[in-house]
């Protein structure tokens, strides 16, 4: 039996959780009032474990290729059983990918979890994670696309940080690394900029400055999880948005769909990443994208700015939620306020 499912068959053997996830919901309160809690930051020897709590990882040698490059990064690495189970297109039956993912909290020995990939899925997880367990021990959980679902829902009921950023099927290029480690293993205030190049370039809709606190992911996962309990207070928050392979209409659409929920007059200030394959099949019956961003955004009083590296790229940013920021849509930055892990 390979080591790392001995590894999680021990795991899940000691901490016998799936029986009681499958009875109960621990859905705790959303709150603004309690005190933010930061996972410890990373170092080099510490334990990662990978779980695919969404999509089944139908290419087994990405599992393998992820593995390495955590290694390369000094970690110590745990395999997660649903980077190899199938359930239809999920990575095993809701119960067994919660089941892990809880669990994996609750392992002392692992410091952080990490997603194999995103799809569709983390929703009907949600209410079978036991986010009391998960509160007792913080640790930094990253990934983005559908993993927005986890990781505002968890911020939202615990208070604690989650982070947007890479996945295992992502390009681990000098970028996305350095932008890793310095959200990561640093509880140094990071500056969260553009990588520089041409094509990079940020536009400001709304000038200006907001501070707040980050929150945020896919555009279209956040308007999935509108009417639920599982996402934060808006007031007072920088919202940022990301989004690929939607047509300008369904960009509208959920944007309109956000405006109506009251999230776009609640929040401070809004940064959206760079949309992906976001352009009309029928552009002289259509508006752009762009044009759809200034519909929304224009009339709000709040700065806006368009072309963060946020999303569904190759040059990838880690985003705190939870933490304490200042956007400059003039710069196209988001300077943290404070670190975002301790």
């Amino acid at each position: 039996m390979p080591k790392n499912r001995r590894q999680f068959l021990k795991l899940t053997g000691a901490a016998a959780l799936g029986s009681i996830i499958a009875k109960e919901s621990f859905a705790l309160s959303n709150s603004n009032s309690a005190e933010i809690i930061k996972p410890p930051r990373l170092k080099i020897g510490d334990t990662v474990a990978v779980t695919s709590p969404a999509g089944a990882v139908w290419d087994a040698a990405a599992n393998e290729k992820f593995k390495n490059i955590l290694e390369q990064l000094g970690f110590k690495v745990i395999l997660g059983k649903t980077l190899t189970e199938k359930f239809g297109y999920f990575a095993g039956s809701d119960e067994l990918r919660a089941t892990e993912l809880t669990n994996f909290f609750a392992d002392k020995n692992i410091s952080a979890i990490s997603t194999a990939k995103g799809g569709w899925g983390c929703a009907r997880i949600l209410p079978l994670l036991n986010y009391n367990i998960i509160k007792q021990n913080p640790k930094p959980i990253i990934g983005f696309s559908d993993i927005t679902t986890l990781l505002n829902a968890i911020y939202a009921k615990t208070n604690m940080v989650t982070y947007h950023g890479p996945v295992g099927n992502s390009g681990w290029n000098t970028f996305t690394t350095d932008n890793f480690k310095a959200v990561l293993f640093s509880d140094k205030p990071a500056l969260l900029n553009t990588t520089g190049k041409e094509e990079d370039k940020h536009t400001a809709i709304n000038s200006g400055k907001a501070s707040g606190v980050l929150v945020g992911g896919n555009l279209s996962v956040i308007c999935s999880l509108i009417g639920s309990n599982y996402l934060p207070d808006w007031k007072n928050k920088i919202l940022f948005l990301e989004e690929v392979k939607e047509e300008p209409y369904r960009i509208d659409r959920m944007l309109t769909q956000l405006k109506l929920a009251g999230v776009l007059d609640a929040v401070s200030g809004i940064v959206f990443g760079k949309c992906v394959k976001c352009t009309a099949e029928e552009p002289e019956k259509a508006f752009t994208f762009m044009q759809v961003l200034e519909q929304h955004f224009k009339p709000l009083p709040i700065p806006v700015f368009y072309g963060s590296m946020i999303g569904h790229i190759e040059n990838k940013l880690t985003i705190p939620i939870g933490i304490n920021a200042e956007m400059d849509a003039d710069k196209g930055t988001i300077q943290l306020k404070e670190g975002a892990v301790i």
